[in-house]
């Protein structure tokens, strides 16, 4: 199984603010665990030196003793969590960076096993609705705006068509996936799918009356080519007879070919019907198209005009990709919106987003020990004494409280201690209870 790498910050981190907050509440929690057990520690000597040693005065030294015991106690517990007490390295102590690699394996183990789950995932992809999710995110302005910045960002950083290497390992691989390809089915079918639509009528009246527009704007130009490709010994007023016919005949087929009903339009959509037929069931003609489109790349010239298409194009989308109020940024914006409007007014679509996220779980779950592993690693690599002092800012407040609860309660048993081993305020009556 190939590995995955999960990328995890590289300590756990809290936000300038929350740790702003965290800071003061593990101040003050720990000013007070130590000022409650240093009120103990001066309960207990001023108690020693009182001038009565009363059964009360003995009480209270008892419960401050004790009192002390507990909150030394704990405070010790805490501290060998995260470093070595005083700076002595004591056994078993800074427990978490000594373990930090251990801890990383076990963490790692356990998130692959109880939460990388068919049973946990599942549900939970269910239960979120992400393509409804995903919908109210797109639809946002400033999401659509975040994302789209997002696109034009990698689009920008990708590889110009102006560097000579990347040029040449653009056309190379353009031109080893064309010659691979198998142009005659796809052309032939292209053209039946093109001929079959009624778009189509339109595209090629639009196509034969532009060509016609250009041959009536250009006649001087076809005059003076036919001229220079007549014999020296034909007339001039020949040529241009010539030339008048030619550009005529071509007037008149291209208009007869923008009427639908025309017999020359019926013998043009007879002929596209014997191409594709030729191109799926004549070895021949397939043979002949592999031989143009081989030639064609072999030329030198048609690989400069790719390239410089490719330039231009190039050129074109970056110029228009560093403008803010870009055409592309402006589209991109738009059809992200309005994909979110799709997705979340199309039931099926949703549907088959959520199943498509659902077909993504096996896979997922597939990868969970390299994940787990991921992780161990990732923790592995991070600082031990640093790992040591964040956990004890988001932890360290609440550990507090087990100072002063230690304190409290050992206060609370030194008296409880006391108050069974002094005899002589509950021993007569026992004693007579007992007689």
């Amino acid at each position: 199984m190939s590995s995955v790498t999960v990328q995890l910050p590289s300590i756990p981190s809290l936000s300038s603010v929350d740790e702003i907050h965290v800071r003061r509440a593990l101040r003050r929690n720990r000013i007070l665990a130590t000022g409650l057990l240093l009120l103990m520690l001066v309960i207990a000597v001023g108690t020693h030196f009182a001038a009565s040693q009363g059964w009360v005065i003995q009480l209270v030294r008892a419960g401050a003793e004790a009192g002390i015991v507990g909150g030394l106690a704990d405070w010790f517990a805490i501290t060998v969590l995260f470093r070595h007490p005083f700076g002595i390295p004591l056994p078993h102590t800074a427990i978490l960076p000594r373990n930090k690699d251990r801890i990383g394996r076990s963490f790692g183990s356990f998130v692959a096993q109880h939460f990388l789950t068919r049973e946990v995932v599942l549900p939970y992809v269910r239960q979120r609705d992400f393509p409804r999710q995903i919908a109210d995110f797109l639809i946002s302005p400033d999401n659509a705006s975040k994302l789209a910045d997002w696109i034009i960002a990698v689009l920008k950083r990708l590889p110009t068509a102006s560097d000579s290497a990347q040029n040449e390992l653009i056309q190379r691989t353009i031109g080893d996936n064309l010659r691979r390809l198998d142009l005659a089915p796809l052309l032939a079918r292209v053209i039946s799918l093109f001929s079959a639509s009624k778009e189509s009528d339109v595209l090629f009246e639009k196509i034969a009356q532009t060509t016609e527009s250009w041959i009536v704007a250009h006649r001087s130009q076809i005059d003076e080519m036919v001229a220079q490709h007549s014999r020296w010994w034909i007339p001039r007023t020949i040529d241009r007879r010539i030339a008048e016919k030619l550009v005529d005949s071509a007037i008149d087929l291209l208009r007869q070919l923008r009427k639908r009903d025309s017999e020359v339009r019926a013998q043009f959509r007879v002929a596209v019907v014997k191409l594709t037929d030729d191109l799926m069931t004549q070895p021949e003609q397939g043979e002949k198209l592999e031989r143009l489109k081989n030639l064609l790349f072999d030329d030198a010239e048609v690989r400069g005009w790719i390239g410089a298409a490719l330039n231009r194009v190039s050129d074109q989308i970056i110029q228009d990709l560093s403008d803010p109020q870009s055409q592309i940024r402006s589209t991109l914006h738009s059809k992200i919106i309005a994909l979110g409007h799709s997705i979340r007014d199309d039931a099926p679509l949703r549907a088959l987003i959520g199943n498509i996220l659902e077909g993504f779980v096996p896979l997922f779950i597939e990868y969970r020990e390299s994940i787990g592993s991921s992780i161990a690693d990732e923790i592995g690599k991070w600082d031990a004494r640093m790992v040591s002092d964040r956990l004890e800012l988001v932890l360290g407040s609440d550990l507090q409280y087990i100072r002063m609860n230690g304190t409290i309660v050992g206060a609370l048993v030194g008296c409880a201690i006391f108050l069974i081993s002094d005899t002589s305020w509950y021993g007569p009556w026992v004693w007579d209870w007992l007689r």
